[in-house]
């Protein structure tokens, strides 16, 4: 913000302060009006805005305590600097304490007050700079992200991440290979109050014992052979922010002893170092394995589960909520086609059926990369269910159904799994097949389907 485009409002009934003030103010390269009284500030404000004001406390009517109250219902950013007798001091205090920005005492000293405009316009300027880059952060977080779906199931889990996310509750996200459990973690933190600090995500299955310990807790420089430099573990990288420890099942024993004291006093020791240190971070824990058979077996520890599992989220797998799978294949086609430059703008209807029809073991993430790879050969602006037989033909993952399946075969099982999913309510049936109750009963017809 330059001075040639600071607006100042001065409000005091005294002439000379007034243009005293102005005088100063101009010299200085800012833009003033200076008013006599309260109600012409008042009335000056509803017509613009005003990067700094400079109000007098003792005036008649309203004083400069009531304006700036007032000011600061109307304009919470408006930074106020209050004028005041010495005799006054008490009352400009408690004008801080109500938001305003600083005070000065008469006799002013000119210099004193410009260095407090300064200042006011510096602040306001870094809060402009940090509210602009929280609003960038929040268009950005999982932008290419997004859990998608509107099924029940998803509407539930979307709720528990809602809930949750304003708390500082310890969450354990429970679900299959593929489903989307550190999505699930990334928006827990960015619905969360530490959103602009960082979400560190450690792969715990990735790391043999003695590297998960140097990554966790860091090192002190010659803690080990290699060890040349002191080095930040995962837990201080977290601070003020969400730590993401993925396959948690995989922990050894030793470790989740020093991990359970961890998360207790939120204290650790660097790898060689003889002090602790602190750090102030959030746990969100992701397994795909059955802890509490791990327990029974041995290999996870009861009271280290005890403090991970205090609130549970279970993501569903995909053959669940089958009806997300159109919002997701059209996700996943915006999303490559935007990579692959490639305008694939239609998805030609049996591509869904043929979709719909399976139960994708490897959930969101095999789907995922069915989409991809279809994209790979599909012929611009539409994905159609021969590109998906490509795949099928080229031995790719999906659709894993045989080749001497029809369109026809496939179409037929995909309607009569949605029968028997709504307990043959044709209304439902249709509307996740998204077509009308006709289609439906002539569907039944055609493939001589009953209910068993």
């Amino acid at each position: 913000m330059s001075q040639s485009t600071v607006s100042i409002l001065v409000v005091d009934d005294e002439f000379s302060v007034r243009d005293s003030l102005t005088s100063w103010f101009k010299k200085d390269g800012y833009e003033v009006l200076a008013v006599e009284s309260a109600a012409a500030a008042l009335r000056a404000l509803e017509a613009r805005k005003y990067a700094v004001g400079v109000f007098d406390i003792k005036m008649p009517g309203i004083d400069g305590i009531e304006l700036q109250e007032r000011v600061h219902h109307l304009d919470p950013q408006m930074p106020v600097i209050m004028l005041t007798a010495f005799a006054s001091v008490e009352t400009a205090v408690r004008a801080l304490k109500q938001g305003a920005f600083d005070y000065v005492t008469k006799p002013i000293d000119p210099d004193e007050l410009s260095h407090l405009v300064r200042r006011a316009l510096e602040q306001q300027r870094l809060r402009d700079e940090n509210r602009q880059l929280r609003s960038t952060i929040d268009e950005l977080t999982g932008a290419d992200e997004a859990i998608v779906g509107d099924s029940p199931a998803m509407q539930r889990l979307q709720q528990l991440i809602r809930s949750v996310a304003k708390t500082e509750a310890t969450v354990l996200i429970r679900g299959e290979s593929g489903t989307g459990k550190e999505l699930v973690a990334r928006a827990i933190h960015a619905q969360s109050a530490r959103r602009y600090f960082p979400l560190i995500p450690v792969n715990c299955g990735s790391l043999p014992e003695d590297l998960l310990e140097s990554e966790l807790f860091g090192h002190e420089k010659g803690a080990f052979t290699g060890a040349r430099q002191r080095r930040k573990g995962r837990l201080e990288m977290a601070d003020g922010g969400t730590l993401f420890l993925d396959e948690v099942g995989t922990i050894p024993r030793k470790m989740q002893v020093d991990l359970l004291r961890v998360l207790e006093t939120h204290e650790f020791t660097r790898v060689g170092a003889s002090r602790p240190s602190r750090s102030d971070f959030r746990v969100v824990c992701a397994t795909n394995d059955d802890l509490r058979r791990a327990v029974a077996e041995g290999r996870f520890r009861e009271d280290f589960l005890y403090r991970i599992d205090v609130f549970p989220i279970e993501v569903p797998p995909l053959r669940d909520r089958r009806e997300d799978i159109p919002l997701l294949v059209r996700h996943f086609v915006d999303q490559f086609a935007m990579r692959m430059q490639k305008p694939v703008t239609e998805i030609a209807p049996e591509v869904m059926v043929m979709l719909q029809a399976l139960d994708w073991p490897g959930n969101v993430r095999e789907l995922s990369n069915t989409i991809e790879r279809a994209m790979v050969v599909c012929r611009p602006p539409v994905l159609r269910g021969e590109d998906l037989a490509l795949l099928r033909h080229a031995g790719g993952v999906a659709p894993a159904e045989p080749p001497r399946d029809s369109l026809a075969a496939v179409e037929r099982r995909h309607v009569a799994a949605m029968l028997e999913r709504t307990g043959w309510n044709i209304t439902r049936a249709a509307e996740l097949l998204e077509v009308d109750r006709v289609t439906v009963y002539n569907k039944i017809k055609k493939y001589g389907l009953a209910q068993k």
